[in-house]
């Protein structure tokens, strides 16, 4: 691989770098517990627990069943905010501390919260129809009813932290949020409008969406296969993953651990269909990140793809890769939703730390529970095991219903970065 890098982007503007990483997943709570689930191919399947699957032939995801939100959200209580907020909350303390950054230190600067989601509080909002259908409005919680905003994915981490010179947004781009709202941050930390940003996505299990799911025949029975010739569709999971990212001068100034440089993103909305995906459209947002980005695709390791497991997507999404990068110069192309399902919103910013992880660490997660390859998606998915690997350059892809795409480009941070 060509290790020269384009730094015709990165002098526009201020490097952006990654020093902190939050994550909730059902394999794993903590940037150690998660790193230890990707090495290791861990699964997070199990039956679903967080609404009566009556009714349903089969009813398994990847639930996060080992949290405990009091320990992470201190501030404020824990039941006045909503399962995805308590994710999201807990998830930026833990970005906070990896970063090995206080409350005062983050309240001192300049910050920014970007949080993105699906399906917001829609556990809450199943919550309240289900009262209201059995005995009408009066039935409501209102503790329920007040944390049902979506807004309070980002206030929720506002009110944790105590921050008053901040802006906070919550972004509702369906599967491609998390990297939406990185994207987001990695704009206002470049442009210098902010010091500090805290950037991800999250999501709780919820009845409607894994009913809309089963409803279009695209939930699995037992386990997620992406990109095999037998998978048999998704499989709806939970988490969240929050990123803190700051300038490289100030990430270098205080002797941080970096993780990877934000080199880029490529952002579309083709519109063309409410649920299919399109190859072109698709083609067109990794072209537009690696310009971004100031890379070339012989110059990305492995991608961490959308790879939902669908027949439509793996299939769409791995031609959409070949058009890019030619046929004879596909790079591996790995899909983390075969571990920790489909976290909606969540999913790219998840991917995004395991990204950053993977740079880190040096290694390739795997895609578990595979067995043969899909000549059609004929991509090399690294299966069931991970492999060791220098890398320079991830790319992590992140689809969503409407067309709305996402991509995200990652590196090894290098001091000598404009060196050829």
């Amino acid at each position: 691989m060509n290790a020269s890098i384009s730094t015709d982007t990165q002098a526009s503007g201020r490097r952006v770098v990654i020093t902190g990483l939050g994550v909730v997943t059902s394999i794993g709570i903590g940037v150690e517990a998660f790193t230890a689930g990707l090495r290791d191919g861990r699964s997070g399947v199990k039956p679903i627990t967080a609404f009566d699957t009556t009714g349903f032939a089969h009813a398994n995801g990847c639930e996060v069943t080992d949290f405990e939100p009091e320990r992470w959200i201190v501030r404020q209580p824990p039941e006045e905010l909503g399962r995805a907020s308590q994710f999201s909350v807990a998830a930026a303390r833990m970005a906070v501390e990896d970063a090995g950054l206080t409350e005062e230190d983050v309240r001192a600067r300049r910050s920014l919260v970007s949080v993105g989601t699906t399906d917001g509080e829609s556990r809450d909002l199943d919550q309240l129809v289900g009262a209201s259908v059995a005995g009408g409005f009066e039935e409501h919680d209102p503790v329920v009813a007040r944390r049902v905003p979506a807004g309070r994915l980002s206030a929720g981490i506002v009110r944790e932290l105590g921050l008053t010179d901040v802006e906070a947004v919550t972004i509702p781009t369906a599967c491609a949020a998390g990297n939406y709202a990185v994207g987001y941050g990695y704009d206002a930390l470049r442009s210098g409008d902010v010091d500090i940003a805290l950037c991800g996505g999250a999501d709780a299990a919820c009845r409607k969406t894994f009913t809309g799911f089963y409803r279009l025949g695209t939930v699995a029975p037992e386990v997620c296969r992406p990109f095999d010739k037998d998978r048999e569709g998704i499989l709806t999971g939970e988490g969240a993953g929050i990123l803190l990212m700051e300038s490289l001068e100030s990430a270098l100034a205080r002797g941080a651990r970096i993780y990877a440089e934000v080199l880029g993103y490529g952002l579309a909305c083709d519109a063309l269909h409410p649920v299919a995906p399109d190859q072109g459209s698709i083609a067109r947002t990794i072209e537009i990140a690696h310009r971004n980005a100031g890379v070339t695709p012989d110059q990305v390791d492995f991608v961490s793809a959308h790879g939902t497991g669908t027949k439509a997507n793996d299939i769409t999404e791995a031609g959409a890769i070949r058009q890019v990068f030619g046929e004879d110069a596909m790079p591996r192309t790995v899909s983390i939703k075969s571990m920790i399902g489909h976290s909606m919103g969540a999913a790219s910013a998840v991917s995004a730390a395991a990204c950053a992880l993977a740079i880190t660490e040096g290694f390739i997660p795997p895609t578990i529970n595979h067995r043969e390859t899909d000549p059609e998606c004929a991509v090399d998915c690294v299966p069931n095991e991970a492999v060791e690997a220098e890398l320079t350059v991830v790319q992590n892809n992140a689809l969503a219903f409407g067309g709305n795409n996402a991509v995200l480009i990652l590196g090894a941070y290098r001091d000598h970065r404009s060196a050829a």
